[in-house]
C-alpha cells in the first residue's frame, strides 16, 4: 500500500482499486473533517461536487457517509464543472469543496481535488495532514448520534454557477456568434451550452450525452478536431472543447484547426495588457510553454513568471505576486480577477469577449507568437527512480544544453498522476527537435526498460 495519495492535483486512480475505493473514500471524509476541526475551521460544511463518470456515484456516496458520520453537513451539487464547485465552496460558506473527477483521464479512473473555504485549492501542509489521518491506524472515533451530519442536494447549484460565469463578462454579448461547443460527455455537458446560449450566441452541442461510460471517449480537449470538423461543416465561428471536469478548454478556430494553448495564453495576455487589466504586466506560465511565448511577450514589455508543471503552482504565483493572469498550455487559463483555478468556461468566455471587443476571427488573434518546433513524448514506465540517477540520459543532456544554447531546451519529468515519463524537446531549427527527441527517448526506454 502506498504512502503517497496526493498527486499534482488531488488523489487520482482506477475506481475501486486503491485508492480510489469506497473504504478509502469513507476515511477521507473523517479525514478532511477531522483536518478542518483542527485547524480551527468554523465552518462544519462541505460541498461535492463530480463528473459524469459511473464511479462517481459510488464515491459521492462513501465520502458523504465519512463526513456525515464526523459531524458534517454535505451540500450534494451532482455533475459540475471543477471551477463550479470552488465558486460554490467560498460563495456557500462552506469549510470545504470536494470534486469528484479524474479529468481528461478516461472513466475507468477517477480521484478527488479538494479546495479550502476560499475556493483554492488546498495548500501541500492541508493535504500532507489529510493525507496522514487517511492512512493512520485507526480512522478515530465517530461523533455522538445527536451530532451527525446531514447530506442535502442543492437543486439550484447549476443556476448559481451559470449567473457568476456570465457575470465574469459584464454586459457580455455573444448575439451573432455561431460557435460549436464540445463538451466530452463530461461536468459541462448541461451548463456550457445553456451559458453561450443565454449570452446571445448560436450554440451547435457536441458531446452532451454521458452515459457514465463516456466521458473523454474520441472528443472533448483532447481531440479538438472532433469540434474542429463541425466547425467546418457549419461555417462556425469557432469551437471550444473542454474536458472531463471543465477546468481546461481548448480552441478551434474558424477554419477547424486547433489552437494551441500559448497562442491562447499570449492573446489573453495582450489584450489584457491592452485594456490595462493585466496587473504589474506579468504573467504566469508553466514550463511547459513555448520559447515563442516568451518571446512575443517579451517584446510587448510583459514580464512571464515560469513555475513548475500544474495549474496550482501558477495560482500560487500570481497570488504571491498579485498578478491577474496566467495559465498553462495545456488549457487552463487563470483570470485571477475573477476566479480560484482554472475554468474552461469562463475562459472560453474571455477569449470570445475579445473577438466580438476586436471585431477580428480566432486564427488573426492568434497569430500573435512563433511557435519553436517542439515535441512531446510520453513514454509509459514501470517504476519511477530518479532521473539524476540514469547516467546515460544525464550526460545526453549536458551535451544538449551546449548545444542548444539560447535558442532551444529540453524538459524531462514524471507525471504526477500516470505512470509515464514526458520528454520535451525544443529548438528554433525543427531538425534539432527531431534528432534530440528521437536520441532521449531512445536512452531513456533503454535505461527504463
Amino acid at each position: 500500500m502506498t504512502t503517497r495519495l496526493f498527486g499534482t492535483d488531488g488523489i487520482r486512480g482506477k475506481a475501486n482499486e486503491y485508492p480510489i475505493t469506497p473504504e478509502i473514500a469513507l476515511r477521507t471524509g473523517q479525514a478532511i473533517s477531522r483536518v478542518l476541526k483542527s485547524n480551527g475551521a468554523n465552518h462544519n460544511r462541505v460541498i461535492i461536487g463530480k463528473d459524469t463518470r459511473v464511479s462517481g456515484y459510488m464515491l459521492e456516496t462513501a465520502l458523504t457517509s465519512g463526513l456525515v458520520s464526523s459531524g458534517m453537513d454535505v451540500f450534494l451539487v451532482g455533475p459540475m464543472p471543477t471551477p463550479g464547485v470552488a465558486h460554490l465552496t467560498k460563495s456557500m460558506g462552506c469549510g470545504a469543496g470536494i470534486m469528484l473527477t479524474a479529468s481528461h483521464n478516461p472513466y475507468e479512473d477517477n480521484g478527488l481535488k479538494i479546495f479550502g473555504p476560499d475556493g483554492y485549492k488546498l495548500s501541500d501542509d492541508l493535504e500532507l495532514a489529510i493525507e496522514k489521518e487517511i492512512l493512520a491506524a485507526s480512522p478515530g472515533q465517530g461523533v455522538m448520534p445527536d451530532k451527525i451530519g446531514k447530506a442535502t442536494r442543492i437543486d439550484d447549484a447549476r443556476g448559481r454557477y451559470i449567473e457568476y460565469a456570465k457575470q465574469s463578462v459584464g454586459a457580455g454579448d455573444l448575439g451573432g456568434m455561431k460557435i460549436v461547443v464540445d463538451c466530452g460527455h463530461g461536468a459541462a455537458y448541461l451548463l456550457a451550452p445553456l451559458i453561450f446560449k443565454e449570452l446571445g450566441a448560436k450554440v451547435i452541442k457536441l458531446g452532451v450525452d454521458p452515459d457514465g461510460l463516456n466521458i473523454n471517449d474520441a472528443c472533448g480537449a483532447l481531440h479538438p478536431q472532433h469540434a474542429g470538423r463541425v466547425v467546418k461543416e457549419q461555417g462556425a465561428d469557432l469551437g471550444i472543447s473542454f474536458d472531463g471536469d471543465a477546468d481546461r478548454v481548448i480552441f478551434t478556430d474558424e477554419t477547424g484547426a486547433a489552437v494551441s494553448g500559448d497562442r491562447i495564453l499570449t492573446l489573453c495576455a495582450l489584450a489584457l495588457m491592452e485594456e490595462g487589466k493585466l496587473r504589474g504586466a506579468t504573467m504566469a506560465c508553466t514550463v511547459m510553454s513555448n520559447l515563442g511565448l516568451h518571446e512575443a511577450l517579451r517584446q510587448a514589455g510583459i514580464a512571464v513568471l515560469t513555475t513548475a508543471v500544474g495549474d496550482r503552482h501558477v495560482i500560487e504565483a500570481l497570488r504571491a505576486g498579485g498578478f491577474s493572469f496566467g495559465g498553462e498550455n495545456s488549457g487552463h487559463l487563470i483570470f485571477a480577477d475573477h476566479a480560484t483555478t482554472g475554468d474552461g468556461i469562463l475562459s472560453a468566455l474571455q477569449v470570445l469577449r475579445i473577438m466580438k471587443r476586436t471585431g477580428r476571427p480566432l486564427s488573426v488573434l492568434a497569430q500573435v507568437m512563433r511557435e519553436y518546433p517542439q515535441t512531446l513524448v510520453n513514454l509509459k514506465v514501470r517504476a519511477k527512480p530518479p532521473l539524476e540517477s540514469l547516467p546515460a540520459l544525464q550526460a545526453a543532456l549536458r551535451e544538449a544544453d551546449a548545444t542548444f544554447g539560447p535558442l532551444g531546451r529540453h524538459l524531462i519529468r514524471y507525471s504526477g498522476t500516470e505512470n509515464k515519463v514526458r520528454i520535451l524537446v525544443e529548438h528554433r531549427e525543427a531538425a534539432v527537435v527531431d534528432t534530440w527527441s528521437t536520441r532521449l527517448r531512445a536512452i531513456i526506454e533503454q535505461e527504463l526498460a
